[in-house]
């Protein structure tokens, strides 16, 4: 491997800059070590660009389709890093409200990924496997960690 492209390092600090000061839940460890092993993941399995871009980008967008609207979204990720990077972490993220405006309750939120990832794109598939397997590895290594393992599953995940 030589290195991440301009795109991915320009993603990878876009990230870091948006997750300033923000730390894991439950731990000291700071949140912007997230999309950086997502991009690790993502590059181990051969991913192109526009993917681990995504993939670096999965929480942005996530908290930015909470705070803004689609023009917005469109305008602070979607200009800057492509519409392909926007629609892959859009169909990899799970959505708050429907596309009327409504609250999702969690059962409708997962049932409307699922769909999504079903219809969507493979590499966001893979965006949503790469995350929860980064997910997982972390929910692990704080287990072993820790006296208080109830206290790792209190925080979830």
């Amino acid at each position: 491997m030589t290195g991440y492209s301009d795109r991915i390092n320009h993603a990878l600090a876009f990230a870091a800059k948006h997750h300033d000061q923000q730390v894991r839940r439950g731990t000291k460890a700071p949140y912007s070590t997230q999309p950086a092993n997502v991009a690790v993941i993502l590059t181990r399995y051969g991913l192109d660009d526009d993917t681990v871009v995504a993939g670096i980008l999965l929480d942005v967008v996530r908290d930015y389709v909470r705070e803004l609207t689609a023009e917005a979204l469109q305008s602070r990720v979607g200009e800057k890093f492509g519409a392909r990077v926007l629609e892959l972490a859009q169909v990899a993220t799970e959505r708050r409200l429907n596309d009327d405006g409504l609250e999702l309750s969690a059962d409708e939120r997962r049932a409307d990924l699922l769909d999504r990832l079903s219809a969507g794109p493979p590499e966001a598939r893979i965006l949503a496997a790469a995350e929860a397997l980064h997910a997982a590895g972390t929910l692990l290594a704080d287990l072993r960690r820790t006296v208080d393992r109830e206290a790792v599953w209190g925080r979830g995940i």
